[in-house]
């Protein structure tokens, strides 16, 4: 049985694309992506909502700028790369927008910026104000500083995990968490043919975990761990997350309309108040 999705309330929300969404196995960026996730946001801010966008890829386009198939293992050079593709990526951020006449804004973070509670206020207000007038926040994690050494935590792990916060913290309805995957399988669907999607999940439990093993791609740094990770700290705030996959961004319209797309991750109790049959 299928649960009836409503997300016609859902007035603010998130949406984290992966670095396999943006970048082609090539390393070159997929400006078809890109465009149709232009499209669709400024699609729902045209409806009302308040979008915020959560997005990977810095480092993979750099990557792709400087011709490097592999992704380094030192710190130094992943940290260069991230500041070669910020600024190309968010170039072709601000050009495909700006065709569908859409501010966006650039937001760098650090796990340090969001545990001290002055500079955690100033965020929330700097992010509300853009939200305010119509702008859509593009966030990513500041890859160019961020490094966990001596007394600092300044790193997030990966953009599964940021975009988790940036929800929780903004106070968003709903995480929509685009990746190379249609949602959560009973097993491995590359692995097992038998493998099914799971419509709707209401809590991640150790067999969840053990299913949900496995690296990301070259480029990425994610895996199907770190979104449980961060379905479970949205479920532990009472909000809803959807996985599904990102090939065509303007999935999130289906998603939108209640569609039953990818895996829905919502506490039973949420569930219940909507009527689950």
């Amino acid at each position: 049985m299928k649960s009836i999705r409503h997300m016609e309330n859902v007035q603010r929300l998130v949406v984290k694309i992966g670095t396999s969404s943006l970048i082609h196995p090539n390393g070159k960026i997929n400006l078809q992506a890109i465009d149709q996730l232009s499209y669709t946001l400024t699609g729902l801010v045209n409806e009302g909502k308040q979008v915020i966008l959560v997005s990977s890829g810095a480092i993979g386009v750099g990557m792709g700028q400087l011709g490097l198939t592999k992704r380094p293992r030192e710190i130094q050079a992943q940290q260069a790369l991230a500041s070669i593709g910020q600024s190309e990526l968010m170039t072709v951020y601000q050009q495909r927008f700006a065709v569908y006449g859409q501010k966006i804004s650039q937001i760098l973070l650090t796990h340090d910026v969001l545990d001290f509670p002055e500079s955690r206020e100033h965020v929330h207000h700097t992010m509300e104000q853009l939200l305010e007038w119509g702008v859509i926040p593009v966030v990513n994690e500041n890859d160019t500083v961020a490094v966990d050494e001596l007394d600092h935590r300044t790193r997030f792990g990966d953009n599964d995990q940021l975009s988790a916060i940036v929800a929780t913290r903004s106070n968003a309805d709903l995480l929509v968490m685009l990746s190379d995957i249609d949602g959560f399988y009973t097993k491995n669907p590359h692995k097992f043919a038998d493998a099914k999607l799971i419509d709707v999940l209401h809590e991640i439990t150790e067999d969840s975990a053990r299913r949900a093993g496995g690296a990301g791609t070259e480029l990425g740094t994610g895996g199907m761990v770190t979104k449980l990770k961060a379905a479970q700290s949205i479920l532990a705030n009472n909000k809803m997350m959807v996985l599904a996959n990102g090939a065509n961004p303007s999935i999130i319209f289906k998603i939108m309309n209640n569609e039953p797309i990818g895996t829905l991750f919502v506490s039973a109790q949420k569930d219940e108040d909507k009527e689950v049959i």
